[in-house]
């Protein structure tokens, strides 16, 4: 059974190409999983152990997701927002997506339980 997992929250509201979508999400899961690594250690280690359970979720907005930023930093939940290049679809500067943790599902879940699936 996984104890730790990362989750990944994406804006909805910018119809990102699935190309686009898919580079974004691999970026907030590095970002964060590297910062896991330097700050909770043992949390990525058990983390990676287990197979490195993710999730995808959405957001509204780039008001909501900075919203869960917040709430997620106040929990001291390691985690990277991610704002693009600007050098293909969105301009530069544009937020796009959030990664949180890895960390202790109860923890991770206490914020973002009720965000629908991506």
């Amino acid at each position: 059974m996984f104890k730790y997992k990362q989750v990944i929250v994406v804006r909805s509201d910018l119809n990102m190409s699935s190309g686009k979508l898919a580079v974004q999400v691999a970026h907030a899961a590095v970002g964060a999983a590297n910062k896991t690594r330097r700050e909770r250690s043992y949390w990525f280690r058990t983390w990676f152990s287990e197979g490195q359970k993710k999730v995808a979720v959405k957001v509204d907005d780039e008001g909501e997701l900075r919203r869960i930023q917040k709430k997620v930093t106040e929990e001291g939940l390691p985690n990277s927002l991610v704002e693009d290049a600007g050098l293909t679809e969105l301009p530069p500067g544009t937020t796009t997506v959030l990664g949180v943790g890895p960390a202790p599902n109860e923890i991770v879940d206490k914020i973002t339980r009720n965000l629908p699936l991506l």
